[in-house]
């Protein structure tokens, strides 16, 4: 795996996280922005041909 393929992935799983914890702390403004991040990182994977495991797919 390339550098850009694993950096980019964990930064998906990061936000993830993030989205997670901002939706379970009831943190609406956060949980979009992050929602957000997180589609834009899976549209950045896609083009690249960058396979997401199947939690990073929602």
């Amino acid at each position: 795996m390339d550098a850009f393929t694993a950096g980019l992935l964990q930064r998906i799983e990061a936000t993830e996280s993030d989205l997670t914890r901002a939706q379970e702390t009831g943190d609406d403004f956060l949980a979009e922005v992050e929602q957000g991040e997180l589609e834009d990182l899976q549209r950045l994977a896609a083009e690249h041909g960058v396979q997401l495991h199947p939690a990073s797919t929602a």
